[in-house]
């Protein structure tokens, strides 16, 4: 294929791709209803509700700007060559296939991050502010980013070479050698996220025993559940904003509840969000 055939399909892709994600965006925007049905009415503040939606629409329309400018920045790229001048940059000072890879890619990701961080801080320190949920200092927001980068260079890094070197010495076939690769690294993560990653950003301490862990065991041993552990995170050193989710597989299940949603729910609505998760 020709390479300006190529770049031609890229590009409608990119763009294309751009449209169709605005466009859904947008639907979804206009279909909010402003009122609130009968049979919710009368358990459901509709102070609470209008502002939830003023809420998701300002976090719409602002993705509609960010969506742009990094659309607009991967175009400029493509147009004007600058992946290719980037590429011959990094050959003048590297030399084997793989390390060429590694220092091409994460000088365009962390390019790319830098270059966006203004719009992350606004969304952050601006619109979340702005609706009572940040909780976010500055420090915090700025380990964090290095924390990501450090982890995207180790695990993006080795799953990469891993990549490069399979393209280098099985050929045509790589992609299979690489699915079977990437589908163990999926579920290693999925199994360890809790106990290896998460407390590299938060502090997870064991549910105290109580009504609350009672209420989750049994209702853990009536749906077939098999449970491990249950862990409260710190969620409220970052947002006010309550979750809940489990990891792990097989009979080493572990649940995670936020703080911000203990401090704020009853037990049996507690037990509901975990039924929902």
């Amino acid at each position: 294929m020709e390479p300006d055939v190529l770049l031609k399909i890229i590009v409608s892709i990119v763009v294309i791709g751009y449209v169709f994600d605005q466009l859904l965006d947008f639907l979804n925007l206009k279909s909010q209803r402003q009122d609130i049905p009968d049979e919710v009415a009368a358990f459901y503040d509709r102070e609470k509700y209008l502002k939830s939606l003023a809420y998701h629409r300002e976090l719409t329309q602002f993705s509609f700007i960010t969506s742009a400018f990094s659309v607009v920045l991967s175009l400029v790229m493509l147009l004007s060559g600058g992946f290719g001048w980037l590429d011959s940059v990094v050959r003048n000072y590297v030399h084997y296939d793989i390390m060429v890879a590694l220092v091409f890619f994460g000088l365009i990701l962390m390019a790319s991050d830098v270059l966006t961080l203004p719009f992350q801080w606004y969304s952050t320190f601006v619109i979340e502010e702005k609706y009572g949920f940040n909780k976010t200092i500055a420090r915090t927001f700025l380990l964090d980013k290095v924390k990501g980068w450090l982890l995207g260079a180790i695990f993006g890094g080795v799953l990469l070479s891993v990549l490069i070197y399979l393209i280098n010495t099985v050929g045509p076939s790589f992609w299979i050698w690489f699915a079977v690769i990437a589908s163990s690294f999926m579920l290693f993560m999925n199994m360890f996220y809790t106990s290896l990653i998460l407390p590299l950003f938060n502090k997870l301490a064991p549910l105290p025993d109580g009504e609350l862990k009672t209420a989750i065991q049994e209702y853990a041993l009536k749906v077939n559940f098999p449970l491990d552990n249950i862990f409260v995170i710190d969620g409220s050193k970052r947002s006010a904003k309550a979750n809940a989710f489990f990891s792990g597989m097989g009979k080493k299940k572990k649940i995670v509840l936020y703080d911000t949603l203990i401090n704020n729910h009853t037990t049996e609505e507690l037990v509901a969000v975990l039924a929902h998760e």
